[in-house]
């Protein structure tokens, strides 16, 4: 026996009554309401306080309570940090039906209708982005292991099974998933060219084009070039139009990280920022971001199916024969997980419930909130933007005679502090920056209005305190 244990609610068989499962379900779905009505009114952070362990109440709602109370909470309407997702409620209902009919989610023989509906998932991300029917993709549990997904799948297509001397470029503002991704699948750091990125923070097209050409000078084999549509730092967009260029002319495999900003796509203004999008050969989704689902909820776009199956599928003598042409409908013959649930219905669900132009909506409402934060912010003469926002994130500093990284770190520390809302703070041209991102669908214009609040609270207690 373990020397822990954990709380005690009962002793149900294994398998409840029906009686017993919505008793149970009763509890939970009151915890929920109550919690969901008191959340724009709660804060975004809680402390956590030292030596904080689990809690011993013999009380079910009471218990659940004290484990969602401690740390920030991304599903406030006040929460602007690390690109947040709200968690449409809609879509953890798909999960509750999921989990609890625990459908084996990687086959086609196993569950047919729901495969299917994966896949249509797919097809309709692929028709946003200017896919064709030859491509095919696969939900994942988020953009790392999407990104991943992709450099497996490029590395297989483009270089020979000694594939040690291939280079793979990126700006040095992608995400770090992606330098995770390259030493998941065999590369070093020395494999791994990163590009600087202009004064907007995107990739620089003349930098790529002569890291290309030393890398070749060097007896190197470049394979693959990552774009950005949403930076984290930023929210920029790389010129994703004139990277497909050169990655058609250099015989490159070009992959876009969209896993902030492919949501967009479906807006008039997203579109026209990614032009150029469909060029690419992968892309990274991230729904669990700009399409406000729960987390857990990634995805993998590949322009050629056959690239993405070559790549990924190997089968067990165990398995019953299956019919190869339809292994785009075999999740576990895109990826690397074998046992996992199903994914499609968490966001099926909530398109079948609210329907596409819901999301339209919300997605222009949040480019619209951004726009008038960044005119507000630009007015205040105490303030420097960094960038003018291709999305919703926009990164400033307080300007500082003194201590510029010291000041905005406590600037950060005090807009935090209140609770109201919650920023997070990154690294740009060497300094210390705050940032804003505006991505949930429970962030509307009174949340702007806060922001604005507490940053100018934050800057009078700074200047006062001298």
């Amino acid at each position: 026996m373990s020397d822990w244990s954990f709380p005690t609610f009962g002793e149900l068989p294994l398998d409840p009554s029906p009686e017993e499962w919505q008793r149970l379900s009763g509890l939970v779905q009151a915890y929920l309401a109550e919690a969901l009505s008191q959340l724009s009114e709660g804060p975004t952070l809680t402390p956590v306080a030292a030596g904080t362990t689990l809690s011993d109440s013999d009380d079910l709602p009471a218990f659940l309570d004290s484990l969602f109370q401690p740390g920030f909470n991304p599903a406030h309407p006040g929460f602007m940090a690390y690109i947040p997702g709200g968690g449409l409620v809609t879509s953890a209902l798909a999960d509750w039906l999921i989990k609890t009919m625990n459908r084996y989610g990687t086959a086609h023989f196993a569950s047919p209708k729901l495969a299917e509906l994966e896949y249509q998932v797919v097809r309709l991300f692929a028709d946003w982005v200017g896919y064709d029917d030859q491509a095919a993709g696969v939900l994942t549990t988020g953009g790392s292991l999407a990104n991943f997904t992709a450099v497996v799948t490029a590395r297989r297509a483009m270089l020979p099974e000694d594939f040690l001397s291939g280079v793979l470029f990126c700006s040095d503002q992608t995400h770090h998933s992606v330098l995770k991704a390259a030493n998941l699948a065999g590369f070093s750091t020395k494999n791994v060219c990163v590009v600087a990125s202009d004064e907007n923070f995107r990739l620089d097209l003349q930098a790529l084009q002569t890291a290309i050409v030393e890398c070749r000078d060097a007896g190197n084999t470049p394979f693959m070039v990552v774009g950005s549509a949403g930076t984290t730092n930023t929210g920029s967009v790389d010129p994703l139009d004139q990277i497909g260029e050169i990655c058609a002319q250099e015989g490159l495999w070009f992959h876009v990280d969209a896993a902030y900003g492919g949501a967009f796509v479906i807006t008039r203004r997203g579109s026209d920022c990614f032009y150029g999008l469909s060029r690419a050969d992968s892309i990274t989704l991230d729904p669990h971001k700009g399409f406000f689902l729960p987390y857990g909820t990634g995805g993998i776009l590949v322009k050629d199916r056959d690239r993405l199956i070559q790549a990924h599928e190997l089968r067990g003598d165990y398995m019953p024969e299956l019919d190869r042409a339809r292994a785009h409908l075999d999740p576990f013959s895109l990826s690397v997980e074998l046992s996992r649930e199903h994914r499609g219905l968490k966001v099926a669900l909530p398109l079948m419930l609210h329907g596409e132009q819901a999301f339209i909506d919300a997605l222009d409402e949040k480019l619209d909130l951004t726009q008038v934060l960044y005119d507000e912010l630009s007015a205040m003469p105490e303030i420097e933007v960094l960038h003018k926002p291709d999305l919703t994130t926009i990164a400033f500093r307080f300007r500082m005679e003194a201590d510029l990284d010291s000041g905005n770190r406590r600037l950060l520390e005090e807009i935090n502090a209140g609770s109201k809302v919650y920023l997070s703070g990154t690294v740009l041209d060497g300094s210390f920056a705050l940032r804003i991102s505006i991505l949930s669908h429970r962030t509307h214009a009174a949340e702007v209005r806060m922001v604005l609040s507490e940053l100018r609270r934050a800057i009078s207690t700074i200047e006062h305190d001298g």
